[in-house]
């Protein structure tokens, strides 16, 4: 489990086939600890000076832009929550639900309004003030108008997170609130089928 508080952006060094080279600044690493990847949780399965190996599984690669990575890009990387840890962000499973993709950034002062346009089988999950991850970033959602919301983006988030780095076009892993999919299925459960 994380909070979608980035704490390191890392940089893929290496590729090869489902193997990912990363290297950090994230201190402690220990092979079988969970990373959450741009929002993906992923297992270290190798850890060598200032970086960790992961590896992709085909399930993960057809529900996310990973198969795009190669050597310097850069990754949101957090390390899994332990017990007792604050809780500054909302719950964040690492369980991509699909690809978002960026409409446009609008400066605001200091501040970024950055729209994005969902899937439309996610967009009954995301609802205004409600939590989401984009890329592994905790984030209250502004505005919603379809599959369309947006997100303000404070300074520091924008110089510490990969958003800074998106164009209009790319694609971001979404993760919806883990209690919006529960109210939705239940909601479904419970609604009469016609016939």
């Amino acid at each position: 489990m994380f909070t979608g508080l980035v704490q390191d952006v890392g940089t893929v060094a290496a590729r090869e086939g489902c193997r990912l080279t990363i290297a950090t600044a994230l201190p402690g690493l220990a092979l079988g600890d969970s990373v959450a990847c741009a929002g993906c949780c992923l297992t270290v399965v190798e850890v060598g000076a200032g970086a960790f190996v992961v590896e992709v599984s085909p399930e993960t690669l057809a529900r996310t832009h990973i198969g795009a990575w190669g050597p310097g890009t850069k990754v949101n990387l957090e390390s899994a929550l332990c017990a007792g840890d604050p809780m500054g962000g909302h719950i964040v499973t690492g369980h991509i639900d699909g690809l978002a993709r960026l409409l446009s950034v609008e400066e605001e002062g200091e501040f970024r309004r950055m729209a994005f346009a969902a899937p439309a089988d996610l967009a009954p999950l995301i609802a205004p003030k409600g939590s989401l991850a984009l890329d592994g970033v905790s984030l209250t959602v502004n505005g919603v108008d379809g599959p369309r919301f947006d997100v303000m983006i404070i300074p520091h988030t924008w110089e510490n997170t990969t958003l800074s780095l998106l164009r209009p076009g790319d694609p971001v892993h979404i993760e919806a609130d883990i209690l919006a999919r529960y109210a939705a299925r239940a909601v479904a459960a419970m609604t009469p089928r016609g016939g």
